[in-house]
């Protein structure tokens, strides 16, 4: 489901309950998605222009298969972090918006302020600013 926040007025957020949802006409947006951040997932924002996106971790897994695409997205200039699965459940953005908690960032959101325990709220404001 592809969804705004509810009470927040910034029409630069968007939230996403899977990263495949992502399009063109969402440049320059900060997107929220309730996708892992695996290689294979956030190749979906590669080329879209996105400000910001924000994953969940899903767990890490083995060879740190859940936020493996932080690099990459940043070789593709998008700030990226990821949430904790313990705050936020997978697939679900709204609950990510509410609750979740950054766990890991790469180079450009740490450069823009972004850091492990953050609010994901907190964060989409930095990045935002």
């Amino acid at each position: 489901m592809r969804q705004a926040a509810p009470d927040f007025a910034d029409s630069r957020l968007l939230l996403l309950d899977s990263i495949t949802e992502i399009r063109p006409e969402d440049r320059g947006r900060v997107i929220v998605a309730a996708s892992h951040a695996g290689v294979s997932a956030v190749a979906y924002a590669f080329g879209s222009g996105a400000l910001c996106c924000f994953f969940n971790d899903a767990g890490i897994g083995k060879d740190q298969a859940g936020i493996s695409g932080l690099g990459p997205l940043a070789q593709q200039g998008i700030a990226a972090a990821t949430y904790s699965h313990t705050s936020a459940r997978i697939g679900d953005a709204m609950d990510a918006w509410a609750g979740g908690i950054l766990s890991y960032v790469n180079d450009l959101a740490a450069a823009q302020g972004l850091a492990p325990g953050m609010r994901v709220q907190q964060a989409v404001f930095v990045a935002l600013t």
